[in-house]
């Protein structure tokens, strides 16, 4: 009388996973507005320094007037002869005139961060991920020390109070401060409210109810924000709004219970039984008293057993210890690496594409929706494994095009164009990122998974802050930055392969059983060839698999 068995007693897709997914679809929305605030609130304009002479100009008047300026941004003009501007020496611009988006106020034109300040934003930047850095690993301790609800609840309130604080600034040093507490809850919160819901969903709802809920919400989210910023029309006002609806989460533990599988961990039974018939009351399930003693007296004699055999307590490090589970452990740090980095510099990417960032932002999140279909319609049937490959596959072969597309088009000519490569990028990097998650989350053994994942997803964004620099290189050459992201994801492609399929199969719940887990497994093995097989085969050639 293991887990599985006893949640679908108490009801494995019921009214209570019913209401946990809702609650997750607004842990989705909360974590689209914080993640991507960043872009929004320091969202940089054309600008051209300022003169008497260009006030009351059109912006295509003034882009005329600075047509032999080298630097139109922060190259202060003498006067205006002719019609074009003549470019004093020597002298730094003191003000600017900016094309503002519909009239929104962003940060960097509040404070005037450009030219010699330009770089104070991405400084920001930097303590943001510094800050996701320690908040991850903060966090992922103590979801698997004090449990899962507490944690997510902390990592909630510390990222919506590190956007309240960033309301108020105005000096580099405060700013840099309130990102990194804002940073402290990038993604923490989600992941751990998904580690939550994969724990009380039945293996076979897992697909539909964690993508169709993630792609709907989170893209609601994205689409919304952009306009919602245009609407409200200052980025401080907008943090306002970004941060408050964060304190919906203190409802939570009233309506959702903790982790029963991390109580077993613990072996906190009573309390890990209390929690499942919370959920049976909730369905209108009755289950009999027999089948709770049951199911405490399997999971004493699991741990006994296990007791026989081992010397030491599940933790992350202990994933090396085992030549198996290191090797998954390494490959699912890389690959985690490889798709939060082309995810970040796929969804930042939008200036210079001849489409305003706000709008192309906004139309191209559509992707969400058709990426967790993709999600719900194939991975039950080619696989965990074949979705994170053929994800990464698609993505690079689309990333790859979208480059020199950029390169050897005019953006204003053909922004059309350009704006659905964009969309098909973010589209093949949405699904490999989603897909990523819920296969992490079930090669870990549920007795470190709330940390192995919170650290596997650690690393990988550490490797966000990378992203600017990725930017960086169409400096040099156009499509530089697409080139080496699409490599990324073929290696991450081929790093797939090497992992083991978890497709109706039995997760471990410990170290050892994650060491034997899918031991006599190949890497070209797919569940749907294996099916196809089989249907080949006279069924008198099966008694050998039987």
């Amino acid at each position: 009388m293991d887990f599985d068995r006893v949640l679908e007693k108490c009801g494995s897709f019921g009214r209570f996973q019913f209401v946990i997914l809702i609650l997750y679809g607004y842990t989705n929305i909360l974590s689209s507005l914080h993640y991507f605030s960043q872009t929004l609130i320091t969202f940089t304009p054309e600008h051209w320094c300022s003169h008497d002479d260009l006030h009351g100009l059109s912006a295509e008047s003034i882009r005329a007037v600075y047509s032999n300026v080298t630097d139109p941004a922060c190259t202060l003009l003498s006067g205006v002869v002719n019609g074009t501007g003549i470019a004093a020496e020597q002298e730094a611009c003191q003000n600017w005139i900016f094309e503002r988006e519909s009239g929104y106020e962003s940060l960097t034109t509040e404070l005037r961060w450009v030219c010699d300040k330009s770089h104070q934003p991405a400084v920001g930047q930097s303590f943001f991920f510094i800050g996701s850095v320690v908040g991850t690993i903060t966090f992922g301790y103590l979801s698997d020390r004090i449990g899962r609800l507490p944690a997510m609840l902390m990592a909630a309130l510390a990222g919506a109070s590190g956007d309240f604080m960033t309301s108020f600034v105005h000096t580099l040093p405060w700013f840099a401060f309130s990102r990194f507490v804002s940073g402290l809850s990038t993604d923490t919160m989600y992941y751990l409210m998904y580690i939550l819901v994969f724990e009380y969903l039945s293996p076979k709802r897992r697909t539909f109810g964690l993508n169709i809920i993630l792609a709907f919400f989170y893209c609601f989210g994205l689409m919304t924000s952009p306009w919602l910023a245009i609407w409200i029309g200052n980025w401080r006002h907008y943090l306002w709004m970004a941060s408050l609806p964060a304190l919906g989460v203190l409802g939570y533990p009233l309506l959702i219970c903790e982790s029963a599988q991390w109580l077993l961990t613990k072996k906190r039974y009573d309390q890990a039984v209390k929690c499942l018939k919370w959920v049976a009351n909730f369905n209108g399930r009755q289950v009999e008293d027999s089948v709770f003693d049951e199911f405490i007296k399997h999971y004493r004699e699991k741990v006994i057993e296990e007791e026989k055999h081992t010397k030491h307590e599940d933790t992350f490090m202990g994933m090396f210890r085992t030549p198996r589970l290191r090797r998954f452990t390494l490959t699912l740090l890389l690959k985690s690496v490889i798709i939060t980095l082309s995810y970040d510099v796929i969804n930042r990417n939008m200036e210079g594409l001849g489409t305003s960032p706000f709008k192309l932002f906004s139309y191209t999140s559509i992707n969400y929706l058709p990426a967790g279909c993709t999600i719900l319609l194939l991975q039950n049937i080619i696989g965990r494994k074949g979705m994170a490959c053929g994800a990464l596959l698609v993505g690079g072969i689309i990333t790859t095009v979208t480059g020199f597309l950029i390169a050897f088009l005019d953006p204003k000519e053909n922004a059309l164009l350009l704006a659905i490569m964009i969309g098909l990028g973010r589209y093949g990097s949405t699904v490999s990122y989603d897909a990523e998650i819920q296969y992490a989350a079930e090669i870990i053994p549920t007795s470190v998974r709330g940390r192995a994942v919170s650290n596997i997803h650690v690393i990988g964004l550490a490797s966000s802050s990378l992203s600017f620099y990725v930017i960086y290189l169409a400096k040099f050459y156009k499509p530089l930055p697409s080139i080496f992201i699409s490599c990324l994801m073929f290696l991450g492609a081929g790093l797939c392969l090497t992992l083991p399929e978890t497709l109706h199969k039995k997760l471990p719940d410990t170290l050892a059983e994650g060491e034997r887990f899918a031991m006599n497994e190949g890497c070209l093995y797919f569940p749907c060839i294996k099916k196809h097989r089989e249907s080949l085969t006279p069924n008198g050639d099966n008694k050998s698999d039987a």
